[in-house]
């Protein structure tokens, strides 16, 4: 799942600004991991946003420098919903992957893959939708398409 600070950053944005990144690498066996947010819900201000996910998954390695990325996983699972009232978004995931193995370059990223991603986004910039893997994303400056888990992006800003 994305975090905060990679939805802000991406794209050509992103690349220019990683240009001199240090390299960073590393590995984990078994994990397991969830977490939920509510912020500003109280108050039901303009920039309330909540949120919850979950994750269990058998190894995974990852390396960056510069404007690369690459990334192994094995088994894993995931689901996760989440809305925002200050972007007018809302967002809900599940999916299962048997493994996969991605890289990216600046603004291109190709993942090959075997999952059967589930789920629907919406927001005033975009839309994404996938059913067992295989689907699309538009908007936000990004154009995707996935097939049973493995697909192609590419984030102009």
């Amino acid at each position: 799942m994305l975090t905060r600070n990679e939805l802000e950053t991406s794209g050509i944005i992103k690349t220019v600004k990683n240009l001199d990144r240090s390299g960073k690498a590393f590995a984990a066996g078994p994990y397991a991991g969830a977490d939920a947010y509510a912020d500003g819900w109280d108050e039901a201000g303009p920039d309330a946003a909540a949120g919850a996910y979950a994750a269990a998954g058998v190894g995974c390695a990852r390396a960056e420098w510069s404007v690369f990325d690459a990334q192994a996983k094995g088994p894993n699972a995931c689901a996760g919903a989440g809305a925002s009232l200050s972007s007018l978004s809302a967002k809900a995931f599940a999916r299962a992957e048997l493994g996969s193995a991605s890289a990216s370059a600046g603004p291109v990223k190709a993942k090959l893959g075997l999952a059967v991603d589930t789920g629907v986004g919406i927001s005033p910039s975009g839309i994404e939708a996938k059913v067992l893997g295989t689907g699309f994303s538009i908007g936000s400056g990004k154009i995707g398409v996935s097939f049973f888990g493995s697909g192609f992006e590419l984030s102009l800003w």
